[in-house]
């Protein structure tokens, strides 16, 4: 990030603004939007721009531009044809600690203007940092379209009620959750219908009914991270992703994943691989305990779905035994997101009419002990989790059991990111394809026909 995102307050302040063409205009209709009082600086100065200025209360001097221009002035831009005239506002402005845009140059700029979604109070900016002014333009149009006009009456509307809630709740965290609860319910749609009178009557209620004690109540969320790709997050998991206080995460959660929980919460690493755990399952499950008997929304954020072995299950019964309030929210578990990412189908209706999921992992004692007779069945897709270090014991107990060494098979490492690899072959071959290759983990077994359709379906990367 090479900008920092801020609001400026300006409304009153100077503002020093070289140039006097159309260009110049634009930048002077934002400013003036904001309260800024203008000075602007040019040889000649268009009409429109110094109807702008003089109704402002701003000044207009005609002439060529002065590092004197700059007293008194909070900030500085440069909007002139001339690359030397930008140069000398850029350098002058700098010289004296003053904030400093020159159009199309970022360069010589120190704060650039993002795209502008203006639902006043409420503005949404959008930046790309200089490198495409038009892509952030582009988002802006989009925005627009899916952002009624009305947030802004809402924005409004809560902020006319924050002191009765401040007075009600004096706890900041108690006020959070009060607001979250509030957008998710009926005032924002009587609002933006245009009911302004029944959302306000319906805030006035919520905020006579507001509990404090209810609202710091501890809560759990189990969340499934899904394989890797953020945009395979559900709604509803993203949603509390970015409601929870704490956030207890494994190492199977993606970076870009974990990056979309809030700014402030707290982050803690409990991942686990084979045969290394950084906290044992047990006091896991104790964090999730103590963490909502501390009154926090704790967000306990699981690779793949955590019912799907993440042994989800093993703590929401230690939340259960504490009576403490808990969602389970699924995600996309790795053998659903890795085999279509790969290209290839669990089932279908030429090849595989079933699909069984089986874990690879070893036992404490180091033994594989599965069913392998089982796992035989005809026209059945066998995916197995954790199968990577397992894999030449499973291609000799299903070869053993019966399944043909010419099964098509394939492995899948670090799937539905962009450094997914693939390596396909054999039940037979496979362990020694995947000993050249190397492949990092999380890896995912797939054996069966399916696989073979992984040359034609193959569409990711």
């Amino acid at each position: 990030m090479q900008y920092l995102p801020v609001s400026w307050r300006v409304d009153g302040q100077w503002v020093l603004l070289v140039g006097g063409g159309e260009i110049a205009l634009r930048k002077a209709r934002l400013l003036a939007r904001a309260g800024a009082r203008l000075r602007v600086v040019a040889p000649e100065i268009e009409p429109a721009l110094a109807e702008l200025v003089d109704q402002t209360g701003g000044e207009r001097l005609a002439s060529v531009f002065e590092a004197a221009q700059l007293d008194g002035v909070q900030l500085a831009l440069a909007a002139t044809d001339s690359d030397s005239v930008n140069r000398a506002v850029s350098e002058a402005a700098q010289a004296r600690g003053i904030p400093v845009n020159v159009v199309d140059n970022p360069s010589l700029c120190t704060f650039i203007f993002p795209a502008i979604v203006d639902r006043d109070p409420l503005l949404v900016s959008i930046s790309s940092g200089g490198a495409s002014p038009v892509l952030a333009r582009w988002l802006r149009s989009r925005i627009e379209s899916w952002l009624p006009a009305r947030w802004g009456e809402l924005a409004s509307l809560m902020g006319s009620r924050r002191k009765a809630l401040a007075e009600k709740l004096p706890a900041v965290s108690a006020r959070r959750l009060f607001w979250e609860n509030v957008l998710d319910g009926p005032v924002v749609e009587q609002s933006l219908a245009g009911r302004s009178q029944e959302a306000g009557a319906l805030l006035d209620k919520a905020i006579e009914q507001a509990d404090a004690a209810t609202l710091s109540e501890g809560e759990v969320y189990l969340v499934g991270a899904g394989p890797g790709d953020p945009d395979l997050l559900t709604f509803r998991a993203l949603r509390l992703l970015q409601k929870a206080d704490v956030v207890l995460y494994d190492r199977l959660v993606s970076p870009g994943v974990l990056e979309l929980a809030r700014r402030d919460a707290e982050l803690v690493y409990v991942g686990k691989k084979r045969s290394e755990h950084v906290i044992p399952q047990n006091e896991i499950n104790e964090l999730l305990v103590q963490y909502a008997r501390q009154g926090k929304k704790v967000c306990r954020l699981k690779g793949g779905d955590p019912f799907i072995f993440g042994r989800g299950g093993e703590e929401i019964e230690r939340v259960v035994a504490e009576g403490i309030r808990f969602q389970v929210v699924p995600g996309i578990t790795a053998a659903s997101g890795c085999a279509a990412y790969a290209g290839i189908p669990l089932t279908h209706r030429d090849h595989a009419q079933s699909v069984r999921f089986v874990t690879g992992h070893r036992k404490e004692n180091g033994e594989l002990n599965l069913p392998w007779a089982a796992l035989t069945t005809p026209n059945e897709t066998l995916v197995f989790y954790m199968g990577l270090v397992s894999l030449p014991d499973i291609s000799r107990g299903l070869i053993a059991a019966g399944k043909s060494p010419q099964t098509p098979a394939a492995l899948v490492s670090q799937g539905t990111t962009a450094d997914q690899q693939v390596v396909t072959g054999t039940l037979e071959n496979l362990p020694a394809l995947a000993a050249q290759a190397q492949l990092p983990a999380p890896t995912l077994l797939i054996i069966g026909d399916v696989v073979a359709l992984h040359a034609q379906l193959n569409w990711f990367g």
